[in-house]
């Protein structure tokens, strides 16, 4: 277990710093079943996000089934501890969630929860890195009010949600058999755009902050 001390310090975890070499996305989503809809529309984003020029890392499924978010307790396990440094590091960000209930999982909007640790950094929460939100529901009223769930606790957390979002149908099949890409020319589209407009806002964020650190 790693103990968060009272007060994060500002190095921690290290915040993404502008330079060269591609930007890096962090893509986190899917459900307690491995290989589950949400979790491939993920890695159908990132693997745009990586022809757009980016390194991706991915947390995926399992991993992401950490301790309930506790306010009360400073100490934070393993998955969590990797999780927010990721977070932390991270110049992009691609969350794709299951919808249940009409609404982002438990699960995900724990993940979620533990952003709340990085209040106090020098980055805090996601302020000012883009944030492609994707929702995998079976039929679209849920598919719709979960993006729009995850796009609000996005804008609370000072991420800026990228002007697509993807919501996808999963009763109609949409995936190949391969998981690598959507039998549904439109569900396709509106991945791969996520991932793709993730790092354009990232590359311009870098940009920025190149040319002030020059001026």
């Amino acid at each position: 277990m790693t103990r968060i001390a009272d007060g994060l310090p500002h190095s921690w975890p290290p915040q993404a710093q502008p330079g060269d070499g591609p930007v890096r996305v962090l893509g986190i989503g899917g459900s307690t079943r491995p290989g589950s809809s949400s979790e491939t529309a993920l890695r159908i984003a990132a693997a745009s996000a990586e022809r757009a020029g980016a390194q991706v890392e991915l947390i995926t499924g399992r991993d992401l089934m950490l301790p309930i978010y506790d306010t009360e307790s400073r100490e934070r396990p393993p998955e969590a501890t990797r999780l927010l440094m990721a977070i932390g590091g991270a110049e992009g960000l691609i969350i794709s969630s299951p919808g249940y209930h009409g609404t982002m999982s438990g699960m995900m909007k724990n993940v979620l929860d533990y952003v709340e640790d990085l209040r106090d950094n020098e980055r805090p929460y996601l302020d000012g890195i883009a944030v492609g939100c994707i929702a995998v529901a079976y039929g679209w009223q849920a598919s719709v009010s979960t993006l729009h769930n995850l796009r609000v606790a996005v804008h609370a957390l000072r991420g800026w949600p990228t002007p697509l979002g993807a919501t996808i149908n999963a009763s109609g099949r949409p995936f190949n058999q391969d998981g690598t890409s959507c039998s549904d020319d439109s569900a396709q589209f509106q991945v791969e755009t996520v991932g793709a407009q993730v790092v354009e806002f990232a590359k311009m964020r870098r940009s920025a902050a190149t040319a002030n650190a020059q001026a």
